[in-house]
């Protein structure tokens, strides 16, 4: 386990940066109160076998008992690297982009299931749709009854939304909460 050098932490937070926008400073500055110690310590970004882990540095401090090929996971694993040396953020890293989301849209309970099997979401599915959407941005999916279900990329601003056929799609799916189900093994 070691921080991430300069390129790979630009990398991070740029993938980060597209759904939380500003609110990136509060995940990094977010005080941690795990550990033994009377003083909130603070959340840090670590790379183990090619995974990006969100970690409290009192947990990182008392893991460097334990040997790297023995460290199976530590924190919440927010991504990865494949082979070609891009970062895809995993479903794991829903709470954290859910709590501090820019752009969010909400299902209706007819879609849902639809979106949790892997599928893009369709006008026809939107409940509501946060304002100044752009195509390109990051976006959380919530149920009507703001339960986080995953996140995805905009094909639509919330303007071109409004005109849209009810086939038309609007979020493109990157991970659902359905794929502690579908991928359990790789997860």
């Amino acid at each position: 386990m070691r921080p991430l050098d300069e390129n790979e932490t630009t990398v991070v937070f740029e993938k980060i940066f597209k759904f939380v926008g500003n609110n990136l400073k509060n995940m990094v500055e977010n005080p941690s109160h795990e550990g033994p110690e009377p003083e909130p310590g603070r959340y840090c970004f670590r790379l183990q076998k090619s995974r990006v882990y969100y970690v409290s540095e009192s947990l990182v401090k008392r893991a460097t008992n334990i040997s790297r090929k023995s460290l199976v996971s530590i924190g919440t694993c927010i991504g990865k690297y494949t082979h070609a040396g891009s970062f895809h953020l995993t479903i794991m890293s829903l709470n954290l982009l859910a709590a501090n989301a820019k752009h969010k849209v909400w299902l209706k309970p007819t879609s849902e299931m639809s979106f949790l099997y892997g599928n893009h979401v369709l006008k026809g599915g939107l409940g509501r749709v946060t304002d100044s959407i752009v195509p390109g941005d990051g976006v959380v999916v919530f149920s009507m009854s703001d339960v986080p279900l995953g996140f995805g990329i905009a094909a639509k601003s919330t303007q071109d939304c409004r005109k849209l056929d009810p086939n038309g799609i609007v979020v493109l799916h990157q991970a659902d909460i359905g794929e502690y189900l579908r991928d359990e093994d790789e997860l």
